[in-house]
């Protein structure tokens, strides 16, 4: 009868908190830019580089925000501007309003966007189809302060997206004969390795054609292991020659490690948690002879990482030729979600340091995951664990799903 009140203890728990920003803002109009601005690990290094390093002796707020009872509208304004009040700067202020009809599908859009600087508003809107992977958009500026260039009148684009090829071009209809296109790239993925080229025809005077001057071409190869997916390690590299006369080495990795952990403040099962550790690097240096300014090195390099030691801090830490910086944020997920985040900016010229502070508020993007599948069992420090039931969501639409059963 013993055996009848007997109750066996619950298989031990690791946690999978999520991340801070999955996934990143960038990608809500990615339809917008070149897929070879985009690839190549290029996203992943721009947020590593930049998210909560604040500019010193600045702050920035961000306020994202969705009605409760319509998804498929929502408003995300920010502010920034100095700590100090200086006759010469101003605070910034601009505003996004974005419809997308289909839950299921973010590519399909238009937003309008205001601001106290040029473009005052600017309306940006995409046409995906999917089932041909070709997609149209525009981008179209309403109110300017001042027309200066073609491009202010508007951009038109057309691109086609599958598995292995990625192509498309943009103009701008109120453009000269010689500014045509704007752009154009193709980007092909053969396994692990990606390729890409791009135009664009900055160079050159009217009198020549501008596809022959060769700093009007762009062309990368880069080699990634591992998904999309948080929860599974990734690897990137690439090499680039920007412009014929730039060359970038870029390096990302994403690790994903568990950790045991004994906290009083959770169940007896729970045995450890999981970390999210990313590190990149990027360098760069001029191939022409032609010396721009005695200001501007001949070589630069950046190197950065971060740690999300769980759901509520995340560290980071950058390092440049000239100065270094790390950053604090903090996070709260309530409904909105509040993010406070802290940056110090080293100066090793000056031999000064420097301040800054930003604050989010959102409830876009909700992490509907805390726990991992009951039956895992701690892993060694070698391994990584993907967790059953991952869903990412904005608002019932499902970004990331692990297809791991």
């Amino acid at each position: 009868m013993g055996n009848w009140f007997y109750k066996e203890p619950p298989p031990p728990v690791v946690l999978v908190p999520p991340l801070f920003e999955f996934p990143p803002l960038a990608a809500r109009t990615r339809m917008l830019e070149s897929s070879y601005n985009m690839l190549f690990g290029k996203l992943a290094l721009k947020c590593l580089f930049e998210d909560y390093f604040e500019e010193s002796r600045h702050f920035s707020t961000i306020i994202m925000l969705k009605p409760i009872d319509d998804p498929h509208v929502d408003l995300m304004a920010t502010l920034s501007g100095p700590l100090d009040h200086k006759p010469d700067e101003r605070i910034t202020g601009n505003a996004v309003f974005r419809w997308q009809n289909d839950l299921d599908d973010p590519h399909t859009f238009m937003d309008l966007f205001v601001s106290n600087s040029d473009p005052v508003l600017q309306m940006r809107s995409c046409a995906n189809f999917p089932r041909y992977g070709v997609a149209a958009f525009g981008i179209l500026p309403l109110l300017l302060k001042k027309r200066v260039t073609a491009e202010d009148y508007g951009v038109m684009g057309l691109r086609y997206g599958s598995e292995r090829l990625s192509a498309g071009i943009t103009v701008m209809p109120f453009a000269i004969k010689d500014q045509l296109p704007r752009s154009a790239w193709l980007v092909s993925k053969l396994g692990r390795l990606t390729f890409g080229v791009q135009y664009e025809p900055q160079y050159g005077s009217r009198d020549e054609m501008k596809y022959k001057n060769m700093l009007n071409w762009s062309c990368a190869v880069g080699y990634g292991v591992g998904s999309g997916s948080p929860l599974c390690p990734s690897f990137n590299f690439g090499l680039e020659l920007a412009r014929s006369s730039q060359f970038i080495a870029s390096f990302y990795q994403h690790a994903v490690v568990q950790r045991r952990v004994k906290n009083p403040f959770e169940e007896s099962e729970v045995v450890g948690i999981t970390n999210y550790i990313d590190f990149g690097f990027e360098l760069q240096t001029r191939m022409d002879d032609t010396k721009i300014s005695n200001s501007i090195p001949d070589s630069t390099f950046q190197l950065a990482a971060s740690w999300q030691a769980n759901k509520n801090f995340l560290l980071k830490g950058k390092l440049g030729p000239l100065s270094s910086s790390v950053a604090l944020a903090v996070k709260s997920w309530w409904k909105p979600s509040f993010t406070f985040s802290i940056s110090a900016n080293r100066d090793r010229i000056s031999g000064t340091t420097a301040y800054g502070f930003g604050l989010r508020v959102e409830n876009l993007r909700e992490a509907s995951y805390q726990r991992a599948d009951p039956n895992y069992v701690m892993l060694t420090p070698n391994k990584e664990h993907l967790a059953e039931g991952t869903v990412w969501k904005i608002g019932n639409r499902p970004m990331l799903e692990s297809d791991v059963f």
